[in-house]
């Protein structure tokens, strides 16, 4: 939905409850105290009493928006403006959108909310086609002191530099007729986007293991951390490509590189490696759904209920 129809069907906090409340009881209620899922609403207390144990539940607890003190129509507005905005949306142009006083309030709401993008893309597998490759992202990291001399350690470049956090990036494709000229011979499907320490052969195929099915042909190009893929998929296709090549051989995966590092750069100018997987998950996430049209926020809406710390 577009600004004029949010602000219609969600003209204040009531109506936001109301829809949160709505969300809540479709997906259901878990007590924290023996598990049970029926419960009993007192309305008076807007709350939700366990029918077995009589724990009580706040309509927030349990949910990404459990010790939050800040308004229901900020979540809302949160939501619905990383929904509908293709792009990423600057967490200070949401904080004057809203007219909050404080910045990190609207800060930690934003970095829950893409926490919850994050854990409901790591329930689904890649499969099919799938190309994989790594991505070097610039980021801020703590810098390393020399606990003899106490002088801040030197800063490498390439692969091992300070400045770039190491990340696995997987696109599943499916075949396709180009109908226009320069068209990719596949089509992209879905993409999954993962921070790793190191590009060692054991961490790559562990993240392989865990976010690509079983039953999948995987390519890569010609990296010897890659070798060992094949022990985890149906098929591995390796092979050494030149670097003028690669976007051609991969073409998928360099494309979703460029664009995200071009979105990183471009709205947040800066971002610390312990929350850059934050941001790649909301670019995923949207990126899986841009199919979904209006369609995004009702989604986002029930990951936000499902998902707590």
């Amino acid at each position: 939905m577009n600004l004029i129809n949010f602000m219609e069907k969600f003209p204040d906090e009531a109506s936001c409850r109301r829809q949160f409340k709505l969300i809540r009881d479709q997906e259901g209620v878990i007590c924290k105290k023996c598990k049970c899922t029926d419960h009993y609403w007192l309305s008076t207390l807007e709350q939700y009493k366990c029918k077995k144990c009589g724990f009580r539940t706040t309509l927030r607890s349990g949910t990404v928006m459990e010790n939050s003190k800040l308004p229901f129509r900020y979540w809302f507005i949160a939501m619905h403006l990383l929904s509908i905005v293709k792009k990423p949306f600057s967490t200070l142009e949401l904080q004057r959108q809203i007219g909050h006083k404080f910045y990190e309030p609207i800060w930690e709401m934003v970095q829950k909310l893409r926490l919850a993008m994050g854990d409901r893309d790591s329930q689904y597998k890649l499969d099919e086609f799938v190309e994989l490759d790594e991505g070097f992202f610039e980021s801020n990291k703590e810098e390393e002191v020399n606990e003899l001399t106490g002088k801040k350690a030197d800063k490498k470049r390439g692969r091992g530099s300070q400045k770039q956090s190491k990340v696995i990036v997987m696109t599943s494709t499916k075949e396709a007729k180009p109908t226009k000229k320069n068209q990719k011979p596949s089509k992209l499907r879905y993409v999954k986007m993962v921070v790793v320490e190191d590009l060692k052969a054991s961490t790559i195929e562990k993240e392989v293991e865990r976010n690509i099915e079983s039953n999948s042909t995987v390519k890569t190009d010609g990296f010897r951390s890659y070798s060992n893929i094949k022990s985890k998929v149906k098929e591995h296709l390796q092979q050494i490509i030149p670097a003028k090549q690669a976007d051609k051989l991969l073409p998928w995966v360099h494309t979703v590189i460029a664009n995200a590092k071009r979105q990183l750069l471009g709205i947040h100018h800066s971002v610390s490696d312990k929350y850059i997987q934050n941001y790649l998950d909301e670019f995923c996430y949207k990126l899986n759904r841009r199919y979904f049209g209006i369609k995004v926020f009702d989604r986002l809406m029930v990951a936000a209920v499902n998902f707590n710390f």
